[in-house]
């Protein structure tokens, strides 16, 4: 080899023992591997659980809330131990229907149906809250019934059938009423103020409902600014899982009420008289 060759070769060695360190240092295991990831997990575990409960409880504040059936009242349409979920939207977009199953809160108003233990320091009481908004713990004065009237309508127990009737039309509530149950074993006969309902469960014989309530004022009604949404579906057990839906009979024209239709009937009430003479002037004109 010549003279001129060695030097080359000798000026090559450092670069190639540099890139063998870079190789070498590459291939090298990050500091603490698995371990490091496996502690970043466990730092970030609690951050994804508060934006988890964050997250959820802004969806139950505006969009929608699970609820735990705690009583008998709606049978068989709902029973004890079943969770469903109730839109809070859908009453900003339209009114409150005859048969809709709604939730609405009865605090300083209704007893409950069912009486719970207060929670014994404030930790229990934290997660008797957490419980309740996510629907697994029921909540002590939220109620859930049928709306069986809406304002305006005559409520009346009952025809000659035994039927309870709006609006002076039968309802047939066979499809969802308790079997063995009459439609009421009381009476009641109640004009519904406006804004306000008349609620009933469907379990007629052990519901505390409108019924129960006509001392109060309203005669047993409950103010449409109380309902925080509509029930529509069961999500708990999976084997009871099934929408929620206006029965067929609540489709009856005749149920609507006069009161429903007075600003039509007042609007052809003003506007025939005004036809009348505006035919007169265009003749007189002539």
């Amino acid at each position: 080899m010549t003279s001129e060759n060695q030097e080359h070769g000798a000026a090559r060695r450092p670069v190639e023992d540099e890139v063998d360190v870079v190789a070498e240092e590459t291939q090298k295991p990050a500091k603490g591997g698995k371990n490091e990831k496996k502690g970043s997990f466990w730092k970030e575990l609690p951050v994804l659980v508060v934006v988890a409960l964050v997250l959820a409880l802004i969806i139950k504040s505006f969009v929608v809330q699970a609820f735990y059936i705690p009583s008998e009242s709606m049978e068989n349409t709902l029973l004890k131990n079943d969770r469903v979920l109730v839109n809070k939207l859908v009453y900003h977009m339209r009114d409150i229907e005859r048969g809709d199953v709604v939730v609405f809160s009865g605090v300083d108003s209704w007893d409950g149906e069912f009486q719970m233990e207060e929670p014994s320091n404030p930790v229990a009481g934290f997660f008797r809250w957490v419980g309740t908004a996510f629907g697994v713990v029921p909540g002590e004065k939220d109620y859930i019934k049928r709306v069986i009237g809406v304002g305006g309508d005559h409520v009346k127990c009952c025809d000659s059938k035994g039927r309870i009737t709006v609006n002076g039309t039968a309802i047939d509530e066979e499809s969802y009423l308790y079997p063995g149950n009459v439609p009421s074993d009381r009476f009641f006969d109640i004009t519904v103020p406006q804004g306000r309902l008349w609620v009933m469960g469907d379990h007629r014989s052990v519901s505390l409902d409108s019924r129960s309530h006509t001392g109060d004022a309203g005669g047993g009604s409950i103010p449409e600014g109380q309902v925080i949404g509509r029930a529509f579906v069961i999500v708990w057990p999976f084997n009871r899982a099934t929408s929620i839906d206006i029965p067929d009979t609540f489709a009856q024209p005749g149920l609507q009420a006069l009161g429903s239709a007075v600003p039509l009937v007042a609007g052809f009430g003003l506007a025939v008289p005004l036809v009348l003479v505006r035919r007169r002037w265009l003749g007189r004109r002539r």
